[in-house]
């Protein structure tokens, strides 16, 4: 008799289980930093590749997003080889899981043939935006059909969520900061947004974009209500820019020399 008609349907059961569980466990030890971020997603919203090995590596990142304009600000064509190009040195840079380009085109058919191209070489990781245009949203509704992952970009009025969260795409991307220049509440458009989709109980993110201090981005996320965005190197770097915070670690460093018995050794290399 082998091994395994020895063994109950129960005894079977509990074995796999104690599979299952090892793996998780074996997973969650190999991976800590992993299992603490929870939910939120932040991005890098530029396309130039120096910044890119400068703030990816700070692990605070999921990603990088990039359009048109920031191409352009770059200096990078816009082109899908080119597009290929950098979306393969952003998803071969530590700390990137995924990048964000834009499609382009004046009608639906267009735009969903660039973003079929340009989502080619990875569809698990590279997302296309389109804006929320009604060409945009034809053409996000056939990418998606299509097994695209998709964001709907240039929001600037909460009820376009519905349009976002309808469709089914991943992200909705409303500009805070260009809806407070125009008059608007860009931080209640938001917030308004967020409860749209969650009353649609539709998974779509809400991927605030266009902002312009790291104190907007630390008011939406205090109220509970939003966990990704996209920001520039400059709120980027602002985030670690406390002369507090430097004073300490200066000081942190100097008691470690004084009292650190290895405090001769010559610096590593």
């Amino acid at each position: 008799m082998t091994l395994r008609r020895s063994l109950s349907p129960a005894m079977i059961l509990q074995l796999w289980i104690l599979v299952v569980l090892s793996t998780v466990v074996e997973s969650l030890l190999q991976s800590p930093t992993t299992s603490h971020r929870g939910h939120n997603r932040l991005f890098l919203d530029t396309a130039e590749e120096s910044i890119w090995q400068e703030l990816l590596p700070l692990g605070i990142f999921h990603g990088v997003t990039t359009n048109p304009s920031l191409l352009e600000a770059a200096g990078q064509e816009c082109s899908t080889s080119n597009i290929h190009h950098l979306a393969q040195t952003a998803l071969s840079t530590p700390g990137c899981h995924e990048v964000m380009v834009q499609a382009w085109g004046n009608a639906a058919p267009e735009m969903y043939k660039i973003g079929m191209e340009l989502s080619k070489p990875d569809r698990a990781r590279i997302v296309v935006s389109v804006p929320v245009t009604r060409e945009g949203t034809k053409a996000a509704a056939c990418l998606i059909q299509s097994g695209v992952r998709v964001c709907m970009t240039a929001c600037f009025n909460a009820n376009q969520a519905i349009i976002a969260a309808g469709l089914g795409a991943e992200y909705v991307a409303p500009f805070l900061g260009r809806m407070t220049d125009s008059g608007k509440s860009g931080l209640e458009e938001c917030l308004r947004m967020g409860h749209i989709v969650n009353g649609m109980q539709a998974t779509t993110r809400i991927l605030v974009s266009s902002i312009r201090s790291e104190d907007s981005m630390a008011e939406l996320m205090a109220v509970g209500e939003m966990d990704t965005f996209t920001i520039t190197p400059d709120v980027a770097r602002a985030l670690f820019q406390d002369p507090l915070t430097q004073e300490a670690a200066e000081d942190f460093q100097a008691a470690a020399q004084r009292a650190g018995k290895d405090r001769l050794l010559p610096p590593t290399e």
